[in-house]
């Protein structure tokens, strides 16, 4: 499960920028994630929360929250153009039933924003 690996990460991310604004605490975090990102909302929602419960990062709010935004994944076909959602980063186009996509939505992971005081 990498995500507790990412999750850490983004509230290091987070730690470090609420000290540099001299904020106190965090109550919620927005994340922005592809849905052939290769990361599991779910599994980083789980993450967050083994991780608030630890008090490992400071700044974060016991009720801190974390809100995940979804993005759709497209592909468009090289060669006939056909315009797709793939379900993962090779898939076959609809149209010519070749893996000639290439991803144009869906691969995004970071985080949007964070509020706090």
């Amino acid at each position: 499960m990498h995500e507790l690996a990412l999750m850490e990460d983004i509230l290091k991310i987070v730690d470090q920028d609420v000290k540099k604004r001299e904020l106190n605490e965090v109550t919620e975090i927005e994340l922005l994630v592809g849905d052939v990102s290769n990361v599991m909302p779910d599994a980083l929602e789980m993450a967050f929360k083994m991780l608030k419960s630890s008090n490992s990062f400071s700044s974060l709010h016991p009720n801190a929250e974390l809100i995940i935004q979804r993005e759709e994944a497209e592909a468009v076909c090289i060669l006939c153009e056909k315009t797709y959602v793939p379900t993962m980063k090779i898939a076959l186009c609809p149209n010519c039933n070749v893996p000639s996509g290439k991803v144009t939505k869906g691969e995004a992971f970071q985080i949007l924003s964070y509020e706090g005081g």
